[in-house]
């Protein structure tokens, strides 16, 4: 993966090398970012309450100008290269989130579909600057197809990470095996003379799943309901906030040290030699066996009994309560905001406002689920209630159920009866 590191553009400028040299610090960073992606783009669109497209929104906007930021610059920094490299792991993760969750396409027609897409890009890249390689990236469009397939990696690291845990069942502490296993062998691979630019792209589409389910595992209750995913409780804004710090101090290092800067690494560390082309064939085969493998594990797990989400008849409530009564106990702002977006969803259904009614009791379902682990534990009973409530108000719109939206009686019906039972 030898190549020159500075290069002067079409337009004049010269540029030294924008990306950083691949060490043990990049995997970590890069790691970190991953899961700040999972546990940030959860807690603003959930906890906040700010919505998964408007989160999308925002965060593409964000996108958009960090990376104005960094394609001026004529040399790799750290600093505003990673705080690129972490909001487009937000923006990616939500963009997979939205075909998932708003437009119910299935995460194996999403995992495909970028599959072709970054195929696509590579490529395209490919055909324009003849080299995939990160030790190249010193002209403005190499940096941009860059920049563009970092997108997409972790667009599809997302949906296969969340198509294998559909699959499987596995916890989000058991899934982190899987993803660091293929890494440890992808390692393995490359040290025996696999190409070093296919083994770098495949390991690091795989540290988006790893990195989500780390994060995934230090946010999730540690009791939940069956088929939900369970962690150590930080809660995904106090994971974000480690993480960040964590990201922020290592940024710090790399500024100090320049340790990753390639011209240093370069003056300083030998070439990692390639095993030829002999090798790089038979590490080839291994990459084949090693998907062959992963592809019948996958398949052997599906076929394993496993806990899924309970069953949409086995979700009502048997207790029946007073109105109000169920919510005695939680905190009075927080079923404000419940009853706000209830009342919402119900003025645009009854106002012949499809869209906005949807769009409303989606935000409540997103706004409730954030507010399981603090509300729960507060009154079991309640919450049982409420979540039985809200379950039947989900279904007349379709979400979370695959029946398609019934009538706006039916919606107003039972958001009417939500909004009883939350006084």
């Amino acid at each position: 993966m030898t190549a020159t590191t500075e290069a002067r553009t079409r337009s004049g400028r010269l540029m030294l090398n924008k990306v950083p040299e691949v060490t043990i610090w990049f995997w970590v960073i890069k790691i970190l970012c991953t899961t700040v992606g999972e546990s940030f783009a959860d807690w603003i669109n959930m906890k906040l309450g700010v919505g998964l497209v408007n989160t999308a929104w925002i965060f593409t906007a964000v996108f958009v100008v960090v990376l104005a930021v960094q394609l001026r610059l004529k040399w790799y920094v750290p600093f505003p290269y990673w705080l690129t490299v972490v909001v487009v792991s937000v923006t990616g993760t939500l963009y997979t989130d939205i075909l998932t969750d708003q437009l119910n396409v299935p995460l194996w027609i999403s995992s495909a579909v970028f599959s072709v897409l970054l195929a696509a890009v590579f490529g395209v890249w490919w055909a324009r600057e003849r080299t995939l390689s990160i030790h190249s990236v010193t002209t403005l469009p190499r940096e941009s197809f860059y920049w563009l397939a970092v997108l997409v990696t972790f667009a599809l690291g997302t949906a296969t990470g969340d198509w294998t845990l559909e699959l499987t069942g596995w916890s989000p502490g058991a899934s982190v095996l899987l993803p660091l296993g293929l890494i440890a062998a992808i390692t393995a691979l490359w040290k025996f003379g696999a190409n070093p630019v296919l083994s770098f792209w495949l390991a690091y589409i795989l540290t988006r799943p790893l990195g989500a389910n780390i994060g995934d595992w230090l946010a999730s209750p540690k009791v939940a309901q069956p088929g939900e995913p369970t962690g150590l409780d930080l809660g995904t804004f106090t994971t974000s906030l480690i993480f960040l710090g964590l990201i922020l101090a290592t940024v710090i290092y790399l500024t100090v040290t320049r340790s990753d800067v390639t011209e240093t690494h370069e003056a300083t560390h030998a070439a990692h030699t390639t095993g030829g082309p002999r090798k790089e064939r038979v590490a080839l085969a291994g990459f084949g066996l090693l998907a062959v493998a992963t592809a019948g594990l996958l398949v052997w797990a599906h076929s394993q009994p496993h806990v899924g989400p309970a069953p949409e008849e086995d979700n009502t409530s048997a207790v029946q309560m007073a109105p109000g009564q169920a919510v005695k106990k939680f905190p009075p702002a927080e079923v404000a905001a419940l009853k706000t977006l209830a009342s919402t969803s119900l003025k645009d259904a009854r106002s012949g406002n499809e869209t906005g009614a949807h769009a409303a009791a989606q935000k409540l379902r997103d706004l409730w689920d954030a507010d399981q682990a603090s509300l729960q534990p507060l009154d079991q009973t309640g919450w049982t209630s409420i979540d039985a409530q809200m379950d039947k108000m989900l279904k007349t719109f379709g979400i979370d159920h695959s029946n398609p939206p019934m009538s706006p009686a039916q919606q107003e019906k039972e958001l009417n009866a939500l909004l009883t039972d939350m006084g």
